[in-house]
């Protein structure tokens, strides 16, 4: 078998199983309807179960859909008979992924299902086997072929359960309204979480902050500048309200240009104008997204202001009468590996 023969090999798999997803798609009804809405409705966890390849695909549903809002376990159905039935309970509903939908596990797990009085959705390729005959909503998955040229191994038929499965989440995603901040909630510890849990609030800077009077000179805006420990960047304040902003950049382009006395220079001949700001409660992401929109580097901070306990004489204001309360530093995301 040759370099070609493995490519041409590989190539009609995936051919025929994209073509089984696309059939799979044309025949969906109202039976996959009342099976998103069952999803949704049901008042306890849902129960997924299989045996072989199917329960590999059940096992991987479970996890789909607890990470999307639809508390699930898997049931294996070989051990369901040597006690794990004790997970099952009236107010579940139970999901069974068999293509044959035939078998002495199945058997038993079914007659407890309907001893039990649970709720049965079949995912089956057989709609006259006793899984589907004994389903409250069955989900025919038949397919032409397997991509297996013994015609033996589940290939199509498996990836059109896992197919089938993953529109079931979705759907049910969908309808019950979870969006991406629930999505976060359950997933706090990875990539996806920090990025939708991580607030401005949590990293920004609050204390010691680098802001100058716009008549200070030169020195005091480089001392205030290196001393502070968001480096490279100063707020500039008139009556105290927020009017520039000097970055190190600034102070580049300001010294490449200049040929007087450096000195005597004012905040007022450097600072660039409106100082871009971040409101505190949004996501650190939408800070990311600031920055790199106006390739900066830093944004100020701002909250509305408490009128009522307010200490006038050490507020700083900002646009809309809102105050300044922190620095945001592209470095305090990236360690937070907001990116």
């Amino acid at each position: 078998m040759n370099d070609e023969k493995i490519i041409s090999t590989a190539k009609q798999v995936l051919h025929l199983e994209a073509n089984a997803i696309e059939d799979l798609s044309k025949t969906l009804n109202l039976d996959f309807v009342s099976a998103v809405k069952a999803i949704v409705s049901c008042k306890s966890k849902i129960v997924f179960s299989g045996i072989g390849k199917s329960g590999q695909i059940a096992r991987k549903l479970a996890s789909t859909f607890s990470s999307t809002g639809s508390p699930s376990i898997f049931l294996h159905m070989a051990e369901a008979m040597h006690g794990d039935f004790g997970v099952l309970s009236k107010d579940d509903l139970l999901i069974v992924i068999s293509y044959s939908g035939q078998g002495t596990d199945l058997s038993a797990l079914l007659k407890y299902a309907t001893r039990k009085s649970i709720k049965l959705v079949a995912i089956t390729g057989n709609s006259k086997s006793i899984l589907a005959q004994s389903s409250d909503i069955c989900l025919n998955i038949q397919v032409k072929k397997e991509a297996c040229p013994l015609g033996l191994a589940p290939t199509c038929s498996s990836t059109v359960s896992l197919a089938l499965g993953d529109a079931l989440a979705v759907s049910a995603l969908e309808l019950r309204g979870f969006k991406e901040e629930n999505f976060a909630e359950l997933h706090p510890g990875g990539s996806l979480g920090r990025r939708l849990l991580t607030k401005v609030s949590d990293l920004m800077h609050t204390k010691n902050l680098p802001f100058v009077d716009i008549e200070e000179n030169f020195l005091k805006i480089m001392s205030v500048m290196t001393s502070s420990k968001v480096r490279g960047v100063v707020g500039v304040l008139k009556d105290s309200q927020l009017v520039g902003v000097i970055t190190d950049g600034d102070i580049r382009v300001f010294l490449q240009t200049f040929t007087g006395d450096i000195k005597s220079q004012k905040a007022s001949s450097i600072m660039s104008d409106s100082p871009k700001s971040i409101l505190f409660n949004l996501l650190a992401e939408k800070a990311l997204q600031k920055m790199e929109e106006f390739k900066i580097q830093t944004l100020f901070v701002l909250k509305e202001c408490d009128a009522k306990n307010a200490d006038f004489n050490t507020i700083i204001f900002a646009e809309n009468k809102k105050q300044v309360v922190g620095l945001i530093h592209f470095q305090d995301l990236l360690q937070a590996k907001i990116l």
